[in-house]
């Protein structure tokens, strides 16, 4: 019986081999396709095409920062293929295909070096695409989808290109061969917006524009892209009080810019005269540094606070670190400072200084939006406060969010501070099972009447202790 022959696949090209040759091909080819066309893809990768006076095409500078990319991706590409041990023709034959592929790709690059847009070595020119995009009149964050719009401003085509490392293909201690700087997701939604934050003159005062800033954050456009352009001061700051003055101190004036709120100095935050024109609403009296809130005696059968000494005899000796969520001006991070717990407080210039403030005292003021992963490690903290943040205008898919977020930085057995927390009396079991979902143990708790309203609301404060888990 004649023996059935048996068919031996032969060697192919390794697996990780085959990606990385796709992605190189295909830029490559998209590349020179755009290249020999003429055609200007202002909603593909790259922005439009300016042109100068003799009518030449004129390549932003991020092309060539992806035409060097790769460069070294067939650097890489070709290295691996030289360590590859096998004497398979096939592989033979592609290693050359490969290495042709690389010298046409470097013809390309050189023959594309006198087409880039040049920038000036003071780094203050703005690109055409950036002029366009400076004369948008839109004011508002909102936004419809982009319906395959990219941004347009060509510093922020740099800032998300990736940045090699030197020498290219070799990793960093990260362990990557090229930093991936980061924008929000949020940030697509908002293009023509963040292209208007996104145009300056490099290495030249920034545009007095934190507020728009703010607005992409709270909208989701949260990491904001670096900046190379340099942050306006107070022209008349002159040095911060001493430590332990700072933390009751009202700051001056000149130490703080005003331009964009309503209030043109510290007295308008705290006049009853102007409590209806200051530009915010959400803690009357915060900037009232007199007030020391959870320092001072209160009536317990009518107040819904615990005071700061009630939180820290729990735990004696065990809180030294922690989190304020809160829209505060630092009065909680203060007075826990005089305990000697280090506090960082949350909050955003919702219409006036309150990180300015927090600093002045001499504490540490923590920039970031509801929407937003704390920046905090898993289990580290010993306490998160909030207050006048959470209340009943918040979603049951948020609150979810946000509470899991506070678990995820808090230490086993640390502590989970729900102070004053506000809604109305049909919805107050809806919110404490969401608190009681979480599985911590009650060490205090309290539900009261809210005594501004009509027997409408009810407080709710709580400080809970995380479980250890398995």
């Amino acid at each position: 019986m004649r023996k059935q022959s048996i068919l031996r696949p032969p060697k192919c090209i390794p697996g990780g081999l085959r990606t990385i040759l796709c992605f190189v091909l295909f830029s490559s080819l998209f590349v020179l396709i755009v290249y020999t066309s003429h055609i200007s893809y202002s909603d593909f990768v790259f922005t439009s095409f300016g042109t100068e006076s003799n009518d030449r095409i004129v390549f932003p500078r991020y092309i060539k920062n992806q035409i060097s990319y790769m460069q070294s991706q067939f650097g890489i590409l070709l290295e691996q293929l030289h360590t590859e041990r096998s004497e398979s023709k096939i592989l033979v034959k592609f290693s050359d295909q490969v290495l042709q592929i690389a010298v046409s790709l470097d013809r390309l690059a050189e023959s594309l070096s006198r087409h880039y847009s040049n920038v000036p070595a003071d780094g203050k020119d703005i690109t055409k695409v950036d002029e366009y995009s400076s004369t948008t009149e839109e004011d508002e964050v909102e936004e419809e989808s982009l319906h395959g719009k990219v941004f347009n401003s060509a510093e922020l085509q740099n800032y998300t290109s990736p940045k090699p490392n030197k020498p290219r293909g070799k990793k960093n201690f990260l362990g990557l061969e090229s930093v991936y700087p980061s924008i929000g997701q949020g940030c697509a939604r908002l293009a023509s917006t963040l292209d208007r934050f996104m145009t300056y003159k490099a290495y030249d005062i920034c545009p007095d524009d934190w507020d728009l800033a703010q607005k992409l954050m709270i909208s989701g456009c949260d990491p904001l892209p670096r900046r190379r352009c340099f942050t306006r001061t107070p022209l008349r700051y002159d040095k911060p009080c001493p430590l332990n003055a700072s933390l009751w101190t009202q700051p001056r004036d000149v130490d703080i810019s005003w331009s964009r709120y309503k209030c043109k100095n510290y007295r308008c935050l705290v006049s009853n005269g102007t409590i209806n024109n200051r530009g915010f609403y959400k803690c009357s009296d915060c900037f009232d540094l007199t007030k020391r809130g959870w320092d001072g005696q209160r009536d317990k059968d009518i107040s819904a606070e615990f005071s700061i000494d009630e939180i820290l005899m729990l735990k004696p000796g065990e809180i030294r670190i922690g989190l304020d969520f809160s829209p505060t001006a630092g009065t909680f991070a203060a007075l826990m400072k005089e305990k000697n717990v280090t506090i960082a407080s949350a909050t955003m210039n919702l219409g006036a200084p309150f990180s300015e403030v927090i600093a002045s005292r001499g504490l540490l003021p923590l920039y970031i939006s509801i929407g937003s992963r704390l920046p905090f490690f898993d289990n580290t903290l010993d306490i998160v406060h909030s207050t006048l943040f959470l209340d009943g205008w918040i979603g049951i898919e948020l609150l979810q969010f946000v509470l899991l977020d506070w678990d995820r930085v808090l230490r086993p057995k640390g502590l989970l501070y729900v102070d004053r927390f506000f809604c109305k009396k049909e919805n107050m079991k809806m919110y404490v099972d969401e608190f009681d979902r979480i599985g911590y143990k009650r060490l205090l708790w309290k539900v009261m009447p809210k005594m501004d309203k009509l027997d409408d609301e009810l407080f709710l404060s709580a400080v809970l202790e995380k479980p250890v888990r398995g």
